[in-house]
């Protein structure tokens, strides 16, 4: 019997649990007000069968010194005489539920910077964007809110200013600072202008967008010295492709350490730490009629950065990346988070999408990776200063 009867601590797990999910949704003014939740009067059998449980749950009502309502009722009993019972706790809004819980501090944070929002931009009332972020309006520091504020209010009033973020004359700004805040700027301003327009935050917020780097690495001693003896350089690609120099083989590694260790190699560049944006070396004309080599991690993502590098060199050869160095190396394997979602990869080689289509089916498990670095750097050299000159590179390639 006593189970049934909910003391303050059973009523605090359970609006814990309920402001847990509903919190977000509170902010925005939805959900049912008054809350009522009952606490489970029992029959006077059930009191005459547990006095001493029935008279603890009582004690711990009327005791009671939250900020809530407890209602209580009459009941006359034949046996038991008059009794006063607690029914239910009464709560008015979330402001008693968040304060109940412990989260009282965060709650009127919260609401607060929602108002001061809304107030501002009053098409964002109810906008369920803010709800997302309830806990960068909780727990933000006030200089960090007060700067996200003018920040979209100056970006918001000037759509297309063309200047470069540290150039932002709003009042605390700093590239760190932005560069972590870069998500919820651009998710907020769009919902600003009620706009669904795609693109990243350069192009929402009208800003200009920085030039892309390229990281090379010069390991040929000849052409080192063309370039005043430059071997490790960084620098954005219009200007690399301005660069006089005609190397005849060219390495893209995907790894940064990997790309550092690479000892000199005659007539040889190398590009490391790409990505994606492996595409930026078609700006290189230099590079054109280089023979190409390329390694990468072996899961799906490589395979996409290798299918996008090909497409660029037809040519190019790819290392360690066959089912032998993958099974090879299986006490080495790790997860890959999130799969590369791209199913067709049409650069590839027949074995190379072997490997990429057992990696997505789990051929040999569940989202599986060999990460480049893994592999011992003795016979990664070996393979990358002679690798395999047969590869029966995909018919598009000839085309």
């Amino acid at each position: 019997m006593a189970r049934q009867l909910l003391l303050p601590k059973d009523v605090v797990d359970f609006l814990s649990r309920r402001y847990t999910n509903q919190h977000k949704a509170w902010l925005l003014s939805e959900g049912q007000w008054p809350m009522t939740v009952t606490l489970g009067i029992p029959t006077e059998n059930a009191v005459a069968s547990d006095v001493s449980s029935v008279r603890q749950w009582v004690d711990a009502w009327t005791s009671w010194s939250g900020p809530a309502k407890v209602s209580w009722v009459a009941r006359q009993w034949a046996r038991l005489g008059a009794q006063q019972l607690p029914a239910a706790l009464e709560l008015a809004g979330p402001v008693e539920v968040a304060a109940i819980v412990g989260q009282g501090r965060r709650w009127r944070s919260a609401t607060q910077r929602y108002e001061a929002i809304t107030r501002r931009w009053p098409q964002l009332a109810g906008n369920s964007v803010l709800g997302r972020h309830f806990n960068v309006l909780a727990d933000y520091a006030e200089t960090d809110f007060s700067r996200l504020f003018a920040m979209l209010d100056w970006l918001e009033r000037n759509p297309a200013s063309g200047l470069a973020p540290r150039q932002l004359p709003v009042i605390g700004l700093d590239t760190k600072w932005l560069e972590k805040r870069t998500g919820i700027i651009t998710e907020l301003l769009k919902s600003i202008r009620n706009s669904d327009e795609s693109g990243d935050f350069y192009a929402v917020c009208g800003l200009r967008r920085p030039k892309p780097r390229v990281r090379m690495r010069v390991l040929c001693p000849q052409l080192r010295g063309l370039l005043g003896g430059l071997n490790d350089i960084e620098a954005p690609t219009h200007e690399l492709a301005a660069l006089l120099i005609k190397p005849q083989r060219v390495i893209i590694v995907e790894n940064l350490e990997t790309g550092l260790a690479l000892p000199d190699m005659e007539g040889t560049v190398a590009f490391m730490r790409l990505g994606n944006a492996v595409s930026l070396l078609a700006e290189l004309s230099w590079l054109r009629d280089c023979d190409a080599v390329y390694w990468g991690d072996i899961d799906t993502h490589g395979y996409a950065i290798l299918n996008r590098a090909r497409s660029l060199f037809p040519q190019l050869v790819s290392v360690m990346m066959d089912q032998e160095t993958f099974l090879a190396h299986q006490e080495l394997w790790c997860e890959e988070n999130v799969q590369c979602p791209e199913a067709e990869l049409p650069w590839l080689t027949e074995s190379e999408r072997e490997v990429f289509e057992g990696l997505r089916n789990g051929t040999w498990g569940s989202q599986l990776r060999l990460e480049q670095e893994r592999i011992s750097w003795q016979k990664a050299l070996e393979n990358i200063q002679h690798p395999h000159q047969h590869q029966h590179l995909p018919s598009l390639a000839a085309g």
